[in-house]
């Protein structure tokens, strides 16, 4: 019997869950054990799974799972785990490069462990399968208007962030921040307007009544110079780091007259060699919400990585939906997403 295991996440401010209740009890009329670890953190209280007849294990105990268990995850591993011997579902961000990755393909090599990077789960034309993004996108927004308005309001740095009850009362909190700003309709740039991510940063603008320039593939397929980026206010990227792909803002972009005051980075992924914004090399987190540039002009980079988690609830219950069905096709054995995202984890793990 196919055995799936639930584990909490050990990350501060991580209560999102890849599988909701419901869904969990449609893999358990499919004939799949599933397993959820308590968690004081997570959205869904633990009373939800036992109900519907999953089993309980303790918090953080799936090391301890049967080797033939797969453990599905969101967030990184604790660092203390030294060799991984499980199959494990999660964001891993293990395959572009990145140090940190690359020290986690060594602890699944070392324990003959496999990782499914759910980053690498896509359909044969490489078009993810289940994602956060739209989340994100919706989060990022926020955030970095919050950290415009902020900026505009005191003079000063963007504050503290936290989990809101649902995107109606974020929206609310951006609009009131934005009440005082001489500026109210800055102008904003999205890059990747017609992904997953762009979109969820559109919907978030014109819910505030904002106008947002939207860029995709056409209009950054000619390289930088971008000069346009410039006479907006907000930047938000949303294209994943990839090679060959464009550099948006360099060092030497920072003391340039411009009007640019706040960057929202969605994508984050400062630590990739494809970074498209060098100009910063760490993700920035809720209690520090932006990275303020030294620059002749205010500049503030906002790069949460976990930005989805501001709406647990609702982006809990959109990614499990989308993870299901592929969760269901775990038993398959060839020729679907599970195999593709194999296929990059043993690639990537020739490189370590």
């Amino acid at each position: 019997m196919l055995h799936l295991w639930i584990r909490a996440e050990q990350r501060k401010n991580e209560k999102r869950v890849g599988i909701t209740p419901l869904d969990a009890s449609k893999l358990l009329s499919a004939g799949i054990k599933v397993t959820v670890e308590d968690s004081a953190d997570r959205i869904i209280p633990i009373k939800e799974y036992n109900k519907v007849g999953c089993e309980i294990a303790k918090e953080h105990g799936w090391p301890s799972a049967p080797k033939n268990t797969i453990i599905l995850g969101l967030k990184e591993l604790p660092k203390y785990t030294e060799i991984i011997e499980h199959k494990h579902i999660m964001f891993g961000h293990a395959f572009k490069g990145q140090t940190c990755g690359l020290e986690l393909l060594k602890k699944f090599k070392a324990g003959k462990g496999v990782l499914y990077d759910l980053e690498y789960l896509t359909d044969p034309e490489g078009r993810r399968l289940a994602a956060f993004g739209y989340w994100a996108g919706f989060s990022g927004a926020a955030v970095s208007l919050k950290a415009y308005a902020d900026q505009q309001n005191i003079k000063g740095i963007c504050g503290p962030v936290s989990v809101f009850e649902n995107k109606e009362a974020m929206v609310d909190n951006v609009k009131k921040a934005l009440l005082n700003v001489e500026n109210k309709s800055p102008k904003i740039l999205v890059v990747g307007a017609m992904g997953r991510v762009g979109t969820g940063a559109i919907d978030f603008c014109e819910a505030l009544g904002l106008t947002v320039t939207k860029w995709d593939i056409e209009e950054t397929k000619k390289g930088e110079p971008f000069p346009e980026i410039f006479e907006h206010e907000v930047f938000l990227n949303c294209i994943l780091a990839k090679p060959g792909g464009p550099i948006f803002i360099r060092n030497k972009h920072l003391n340039a007259n411009r009007n640019l005051r706040v960057i929202g980075d969605i994508s984050c992924d400062p630590d990739s060699s494809f970074n498209p914004l060098p100009i910063y090399n760490s993700a920035t987190n809720w209690e520090v919400p932006v990275e303020r540039m030294e620059a002749s002009q205010t500049l503030d980079v906002m790069a949460i990585d976990n930005l989805p988690s501001l709406l647990p609830y609702e982006s809990s219950i959109d990614f499990s939906k989308q993870l299901l069905p592929l969760l269901l096709d775990l038993n398959r054995t060839k020729n679907n997403a599970w195999d593709r995202a194999e296929e990059a984890f043993w690639k990537s793990l020739k490189e370590v």
